[in-house]
């Protein structure tokens, strides 16, 4: 098969060398875009003159035979036509003829790849942000109808105080809106037309880069042709947001598959996102929780792959930069199911309150309430805390826990201990009474609620 640009060589490569250079086995996922590209820029070689309008209707014709074609799956690809884009051209010149060459006037694969990926990124970008936004709603349905379940807070994973359940999910409502935050802002890097910069150095043809941007629905173009052809930044932003977005669900899904364990027992996952042991048949492990914990991984090692590749390269475009792709289809692959998982998963998981407020019941995680008890009474909290470590230390050598102890204990520990300390002990009013901004108190959990429903423009939830 002849060569696209094989005017200027006498020897052909050999076969294994050609698959080994070649991309169509994954820039194929740019099909659509780059027909979509093509259509722009045959429009505005039309506009201006530098094609005739039948020679561009003919293109026009056999562009969308071929998308219509790509979109039932009948789109035969070549590896000895090495990439999506001399693939389109070889099929396009096949059903429109010799005036299907004068598609790529005024025109590079460089700037045509580059075109591909700004519109690829832009729609996975948007999808995403949906995704992100169905997971917050899924939190906030399981937040609101938690927010007076008890259960212990933890630092150093060792139990601290007690909090709403409520008030952590909606913990990670806020990281997801910050990573939503991060997406869509992205997308002014995202949304800038390369298309017309051609191999690194512009054209001498009368292009009219700003009506390929207005009819691709791009804000603007790039600048400096040299830039257009080799940024990459975008990618590298979108796989850094991702990266982030995945470590934060990462460690959702460490909570999950500690909640969900013997030891926890805070929650039980639905029967659909857990699987079972072909050996034990007692197990319901979360092992959907915990795929999304490892994927983590490779989201990170696409951010540094691509990190890698791009750091040592001088202007314009390499070869190297074929290696663009995989990590970010790979990426958008994963996060976009993740999303998907962690929504279904929060929308059917069982949460156990009693047992999670058993658990506030068994350990010292009230004993800053003691601290604070004693300081509103105006001795210093210094002090309070090691009369209060002491209590505590008399709970452990007796066996038992601050609730446990006689008032006789804790007038012996300080006179200003009163009857009402029982009640202070009490979980359910620990939490109730943290009411300052942003804090557990239940209060203070609903105000959270309804702000983060005002900042996804919902007012109540149908069918919670």
């Amino acid at each position: 098969m002849k060569k696209l640009w094989g005017g200027r060589f006498t020897k052909s490569a050999e076969e294994w060398v050609d698959e080994f250079g070649a991309s169509i086995s994954f820039d194929q996922e740019l099909v659509m875009e780059d027909i979509e590209g093509s259509m722009a820029h045959v429009a505005m070689l039309s506009k201006t003159g530098i094609i005739t309008e039948d020679e561009a209707q003919k293109i026009k014709t056999g562009l969308q035979q071929l998308k219509e074609k790509a979109a039932k799956g009948e789109l035969a690809y070549s590896v000895k036509l090495e990439d999506i884009h001399l693939n389109l051209e070889s099929h396009l010149t096949e059903l429109s003829g010799p005036v299907g060459g004068k598609l790529h006037t005024a025109r590079s694969r460089n700037d045509q790849v580059a075109t591909d990926m700004h519109l690829y990124l832009r729609k996975q970008v948007e999808q995403i942000v949906e995704l992100i936004q169905e997971m917050q709603e899924e939190l906030i349905i399981q937040a609101e109808n938690n927010v007076e379940t008890i259960m212990p807070g933890y630092t150093h994973l060792q139990r601290a105080q007690p909090i709403s359940f409520g008030h952590h999910l909606m913990a990670y409502f806020w990281m997801l809106e910050r990573d939503k935050e991060r997406f869509s802002e992205s997308l002014k890097r995202i949304n800038l037309s390369p298309l017309g910069a051609g191999a690194l150095a512009g054209t001498t043809f009368p292009i009219d880069r700003e009506y390929t941007a207005e009819l691709l629905g791009f804000e603007g173009i790039y600048e400096n042709s040299l830039d257009a052809v080799s940024d990459r930044d975008f990618i590298l932003e979108f796989l850094s947001s991702s990266s982030i977005l995945m470590m934060h669900l990462s460690r959702l899904s460490e909570e999950f598959i500690l909640w969900s364990s013997q030891e926890f027992q805070f929650i039980e996952l639905d029967d659909s996102f857990a699987t079972g042991s072909s050996i034990m048949p007692q197990k319901k492990n979360p092992d959907m929780a915990e795929l999304i914990r490892g994927k983590t991984g490779r989201v990170y090692g696409n951010l540094m792959g691509l990190l890698t590749v791009l750091k040592g390269l001088p202007l314009a475009y390499n070869k190297d930069m074929q290696e663009d792709k995989e990590g970010m289809f790979d990426t958008v692959k994963t996060v976009t199911g993740s999303l998907k998982i962690f929504a279904g998963m929060i929308r059917t998981m069982k949460v156990k309150t009693e047992q999670m407020e058993k658990a506030t019941k068994n350990d010292f995680s009230n004993a800053t309430e003691l601290a604070d008890y004693l300081s509103d009474k105006g001795i210093p909290f210094r002090e309070s805390h090691e009369i209060v470590g002491k209590l505590v230390l008399v709970c452990v050598q007796k066996g038992c826990f601050l609730g446990d102890l006689p008032l006789d204990d804790f007038k012996k520990a300080h006179s200003l201990f009163e009857e009402d300390i029982y009640e202070v002990l009490n979980p359910y009013t620990a939490v109730k009474r943290r009411n300052s901004a942003g804090g557990t108190g239940f209060k203070q959990v609903s105000i959270a609620i309804d702000k983060a429903k005002e900042s996804l423009g919902i007012k109540e939830f149908v069918n919670k």
